[in-house]
């Protein structure tokens, strides 16, 4: 079976006016138009292709990648908005739809927003939904403490931001491990930091503990050598100074300008640091 949404390895069956015809192993058949067809092949040659449904609702093939598959979330514009929903460019001819209903609010012409594609059982079409947490499961928390686990920034909150780790989990990181500037749709590696029994997920965006150490001392050495070996912090500046210069806090600061010292490799002065 030629499941739509996703990615198969087909080979080249046969060569028709509308474009190829590609099989699988099962002798499942699908449409590589013309216009997508390489310049130079031949029958039984190996392709990887994404199929999906065409504007007549057919399944093709295409060698575009998109810029989401089935059961993946991404961060996309708006490309239209009509009576029944908005339709998102997901770089592919025919945009992908988002129906009124699968909107947390009523999506604009230009913006963008983190949706979740799915397959709609009812209709066997792919559509996307903004409603991203409906989507992600705590009932079985896969992670552990520790942990480093890919981040992605749902939305800002009172207590910090909402995040999916590794597509499956929702999570928080709180104002207090955030010291960067963060938007919808970021990416990023963060570190599991709690989690609860209830299944709620704590994350930083800072190595926990002692684990910090050496990728926040190599930040504060890079820092350094641009700023011409002097850094104008020291372990009184405040931690807005800190968080400002290094994105890191004032704690991971004086942890790793210590470990620094230690290793000879910089000098703390009463205003500065340098490097020796």
């Amino acid at each position: 079976m030629l499941n739509i949404g996703e990615y198969h390895k087909l080979v080249i069956d046969r060569e028709t006016e509308p474009g190829l015809f590609l099989r699988n192993n099962d002798g499942d058949e699908v449409l590589l138009p013309n216009k997508y067809m390489p310049e130079d092949f031949k029958i039984g040659d190996e392709l990887e292709v994404f199929v999906y449904l065409d504007f007549k609702e057919r399944p093709v093939a295409t060698n575009i990648k998109p810029l989401i598959q089935l059961d993946e979330f991404a961060y996309l514009r708006c490309a239209d908005v009509t009576n029944v929903g908005a339709f998102m460019d997901w770089g592919l001819e025919k945009h992908l739809f988002v129906p009124y209903r699968e909107q947390v609010i009523p999506m604009k012409v230009g913006e963008r927003y983190l949706v979740f594609c799915y397959l709609d059982l009812e209709t066997n079409r792919l559509v996307a939904s903004s409603k991203v947490f409906s989507f992600t499961d705590n009932s079985e928390i896969t992670v552990e403490p520790y942990d480093e686990v890919d981040v992605l920034v749902v939305n800002k909150t009172d207590l910090g931001y909402n995040v999916i780790v590794n597509e499956i989990h929702e999570a928080l990181v709180f104002k207090s491990d955030i010291f960067q500037n963060l938007k919808e749709g970021d990416q990023m590696k963060g570190w599991v930091k709690k989690v609860r029994k209830d299944g709620k997920l704590t994350i930083t965006l800072q190595r926990p503990g002692f684990r910090s150490i050496e990728p926040n001392s190599k930040k504060i050495l890079d820092v350094l050598s641009v700023n011409g070996g002097t850094l104008n912090l020291h372990d009184k500046s405040t931690p807005e100074e800190i968080e400002k210069h290094l994105q890191m806090s004032k704690k991971s600061f004086k942890r790793a300008i210590g470990t620094l010292y230690k290793q000879r490799k910089i000098d703390i002065k009463v205003d500065s640091i340098t490097l020796l």
